[in-house]
């Protein structure tokens, strides 16, 4: 019971999806929840998954791919979008970490974050379009899973860095422990199984993304903060999405966004 009232902290805090109120909420039942982060990501994954199928199945590829991208922001009221736009209009516009960290504090949004999720999406659909169709479904959930676990893997090497007590994300500035991390890093791995062989393609870019990203943060923030979480999130999801498509085109010899992919044969 206590692992499942963990789970559904998770859920509540990064979805719209209700939670008995037996569930509760406090600063470290919400640290100890950002175990079960990545399992929260596989939900995302399949609801964006039985969205693609449907739009696939009833119109088209592109209408199926928009709907998934809508239904997951719907699902977490863009929650991990707005922590990119954030972090973009921070770090394109502020020379200092302290003017980097009032902006990324600003609600509005500036003219480099609402570039930056322009780009995401486009990217994001180009590269789910560029899959084979029989692979689109189980991507989204491998993607969302694995993501969220490179998110967490930046808790738990990185320093929190806002002093702020009200900040949305303070409660998770704890470092997650070593059985946390294992059970986020079960969550986040295991649907990559489902993918073969194209999946290590898929995780070595997502991986290569996320250590940038954290070497940025470092550099310019001293750690991160809940809105560099969500753009490590989405960062590294587009990541993944373009290796699997590369990985996948190469091994069958297709054309991947419009480039002859050789065989590996």
């Amino acid at each position: 019971m206590s692992e499942l009232r963990l789970f559904l902290t998770a859920v509540q805090y990064f979805t719209r999806v209700p939670v008995p109120r037996w569930v509760g909420h406090s600063e470290s039942q919400l640290n100890a929840a950002a175990r079960w982060f990545p399992a929260v990501g596989i939900g995302v994954g399949l609801v964006a998954a039985a969205a693609w199928l449907a739009g696939h199945a009833l119109i088209s590829p592109l209408v199926g791919v928009a709907a998934a991208l809508a239904a997951t922001a719907w699902l977490t009221g863009a929650f991990h979008e707005d922590g990119l736009a954030d972090t973009v209009d921070g770090l394109g516009g502020g020379y200092t970490r302290e003017r980097a960290l009032e902006i990324m504090k600003d609600s509005r949004i500036g003219t480099y974050g609402a570039l930056a999720l322009v780009l995401a999406v486009l990217v994001k659909a180009g590269a789910l379009l560029a899959l084979p169709a029989a692979h689109v479904a189980t991507a989204l959930v491998a993607g969302h899973a694995l993501s969220r676990w490179l998110a967490v893997t930046v808790i738990a090497t990185q320093d929190y860095v806002r002093e702020d007590a009200g900040s949305r994300a303070k409660p998770l500035s704890h470092a997650i422990g070593g059985a946390g991390l294992a059970v986020a890093t079960a969550c986040g791995l295991a649907p990559l199984a489902l993918l073969g062989p194209a999946a290590l393609g898929g995780l070595l870019a997502a991986v290569l993304a996320r250590a940038w990203l954290a070497r940025l943060f470092r550099r310019r923030l001293g750690g991160y903060t809940g809105d560099c979480l969500g753009a490590t999130q989405q960062l590294t999801e587009i990541a993944f999405y373009l290796g699997l498509a590369v990985a996948a085109g190469r091994a069958a010899g297709l054309d991947v966004f419009g480039v002859h992919a050789w065989n590996w044969r």
